[in-house]
């Protein structure tokens, strides 16, 4: 079997997956490249993996799984980002930029998120219909987000998504996507350094202050951390907010049941990041060392691809796995990871979705699909699942 594999329903991992499962997890899978590496598709193994630090995050330890050919190149033109990243630098690395997405500083943040999400629904609901959700709500509010958080000019909007979208497109050639990395590293640099020169009370701001004083500034190092908050700061929550729409859309009975009840929308947010899980094979890692897993000999430099949306439907501990079940709330999902690496914006990515589906449901009770969900234009090409456009209209 030659992984990654295409989605051919929006709610349900591919049908492969079920029967990876079913054999001995791991599993033997093959590249796109040619190489080989294991798959772990049982939740109990995902969890193992990405909570055992003899698993290498680091996208250049050998064997790391390569998804595109000759991709591997990227990783060694600039410095990794906390993502890719192993002890001990990952540690203090991402300590440093914990206290930005505490749920407390969450807190204080959210009458701002409430504003801009009220502000693009005022705009939509006084434009033509139908609207394109993506473009009228779902990328402008985490991007728009995520801009005031870091310090970035909302203006360059267009430049970075553009940018980003080529990055985790999976059909883009290597040339493009070191074009797009290239631009945006040195976008990001040039900001920093003017920065550095004035800091500014936000995120980026006050990294530059707090390293300074503790002697451990590093221009290229808050780059990457720019990079790698700016890039998923806004695809991911904006592919969610789609996705969640169009699963309430689908279903006018959790639609009305979300309205009547907001005190069901946590649970509900859950139940949408555990049912689509955008993000599948990203969080993927390489042994170094020889590893049992699940009666499995990995050894050291064999890479491992951990198939995060087949253990989000894993039956053995989610019954009906491919249905929605907006009560079902269960947070001992991985759609944020799991261990060390678990998304640092988890907190952040959470509030967004609360805030924007209470606001949608109350605001726009007759939101309707404006198109045949057979008709709508999946991302099926990006490594990131969502939606191009949605219709919609009320």
């Amino acid at each position: 079997m030659t992984l990654p594999l295409p989605r051919t329903c929006p709610y349900a991992p591919p049908a492969e997956y079920e029967r990876l499962r079913e054999e001995d997890s791991p599993t033997r899978v093959t590249l796109p490249t040619g190489a080989t590496a294991w798959a772990v598709s049982r939740h109990q193994d995902v969890r193992a993996v990405l909570s055992d630090t003899r698993f290498s995050s680091n996208r250049t330890a050998p064997g790391f799984p390569t998804l595109i050919k000759g991709s591997e190149e990227l990783t060694t033109t600039f410095r990794p980002s906390m993502i890719g990243m192993d002890p001990p630098e990952h540690g203090p690395a991402r300590r440093a930029a914990l206290g930005e997405f505490t749920v407390r500083r969450m807190r204080a943040l959210q009458p701002r998120i409430q504003q801009i999400v009220d502000e693009r629904l005022d705009a939509m609901l006084a434009g033509p219909r139908p609207a394109d959700l993506v473009r009228s709500l779902s990328l402008p509010v985490p991007s728009l987000v995520i801009c005031e958080q870091l310090g970035v000019p909302y203006t360059d909007h267009e430049f970075f998504q553009l940018h980003s979208s080529v990055l985790i497109s999976r059909v883009r050639s290597v040339e493009e996507k070191r074009h797009a990395l290239t631009e945006l590293q040195t976008y990001l640099g040039n900001l920093i350094a003017d920065k550095e020169r004035e800091p500014a009370d936000d995120l980026l701001g006050r990294q530059i202050l707090k390293h300074r004083e503790a002697g451990t500034y590093d221009r290229d190092d808050l780059t990457g951390l720019a990079f790698l908050l700016l890039i998923a700061g806004h695809e991911t929550t904006a592919n969610m907010i789609s996705l969640g729409t169009l699963a309430l859309l689908e279903r006018p009975e959790e639609m009305a049941a979300l309205r009547s009840d907001p005190t069901r929308t946590p649970a509900a947010v859950e139940e949408f990041l555990r049912l689509f899980t955008i993000v599948d094979t990203v969080p993927s890692r390489a042994a170094t060392v020889d590893v049992e897993l699940g009666g499995v000999l990995i050894r050291k430099g064999e890479g491992v691809l951990v198939l995060s949306n087949a253990g989000n439907h894993d039956p053995a501990v989610y019954p009906r796995p491919d249905e929605l079940d907006i009560g079902r709330g269960a947070r001992n999902h991985v759609a944020f990871g799991f261990g060390p690496h678990q998304c640092l914006g988890q907190n952040l990515a959470r509030l967004e979705l609360q805030v924007v589906f209470d606001t949608l449901l109350r605001r726009v009770p007759g939101l309707k699909l404006a198109a045949p969900v057979e008709k709508l234009p999946f991302k099926d090409d990006s490594s990131v699942y969502g939606l191009h456009e949605l219709p919609v209209s009320w």
